[in-house]
């Protein structure tokens, strides 16, 4: 029997269509899974569903708004339908992203990042946790990102925000344990998608000289990641941060 399977499962990742997010579902998709994708905008739905060809039909997606519960209770039922439970969420939403100086940041920007980074993983395991907990098995997979340990300057608001979504994870991984629940964040480094089309070159050149693999992260190595910290096997790993960016911080 291959290991790392996911197949009879649903699987739920919030942001599914963006950059990170298609490679997460990809990776999921893979290993046997029906994927849930949850996104605010679904134009991307047709094109990655060409892509992916005869494993389309496993990917449901639902449109919403990821902080308000009633999502939730929508992917259950799309769960439902197909015989399961969700048992695993994968949190890979985000903001826009702004580097300023202190003085430059007000807190609305601030807030925007604890809505995301902090409230969607609590109300979406609030609302999922039951199901979990019944079954006595759940996998809450958290993207955070390897700027809280590099300290990014000029970052503050998304650094924080990132800091309290670690934070959360590792109270959440003692509280859940009992239950046979994990909890845990996988951290990619800096991995170029769409959203970063705009980047100076020499601004892409100079991050990756400092990757010591020599080579960009792609959003199938966070899906990897992922499909490990969701598996039957990584059951006893609760609670960690997998850093996925080519030994640039090997902590």
């Amino acid at each position: 029997m291959s290991m790392f399977q996911a197949t009879g499962r649903s699987i739920l990742v919030i942001g599914g269509l963006g950059g990170l997010g298609q490679g997460i579902c990809s990776s999921f998709l893979q290993a046997g899974a029906h994927v849930i994708a949850l996104d605010t905008n679904v134009e991307k739905e047709a094109f990655f569903r060409k892509e992916l060809s005869s494993s389309s039909s496993q990917l449901s997606v639902i449109c919403g708004d990821a902080t308000q519960s009633e999502v939730y209770a929508a992917a259950q039922e799309v769960a439902n339908s197909r015989g399961h439970v969700v048992d695993t969420v994968v949190i890979c939403a985000t903001p826009p992203q702004f580097t300023h100086a202190i003085e430059d940041y007000d807190w609305d920007y601030h807030q925007q990042m604890i809505d995301v980074f902090l409230k969607i993983p609590y109300v979406a395991t609030n609302a999922l946790v039951s199901s979990m907990k019944k079954a006595n098995f759940g996998r809450i997979i958290n993207i955070t990102s390897e700027v809280f340990e590099t300290s990014e300057p000029f970052s503050s608001a998304y650094v924080a925000g990132k800091g309290a979504q670690i934070g959360w994870t590792r109270s959440m991984a003692s509280e859940l344990a009992p239950f046979g629940i994990t909890v845990n964040h996988v951290a990619p480094g800096f991995i170029p998608v769409d959203r970063h089309k705009d980047l100076p070159q020499e601004v892409l050149d100079g991050y990756l000289k400092t990757v010591p693999a020599g080579r960009w992260g792609t959003p199938e190595d966070i899906g990897a990641a992922c499909v490990f910290f969701a598996s039957k096997e990584a059951g006893f790993i609760s609670g960690q941060t997998l850093l996925v960016n080519g030994a640039r911080t090997p902590h």
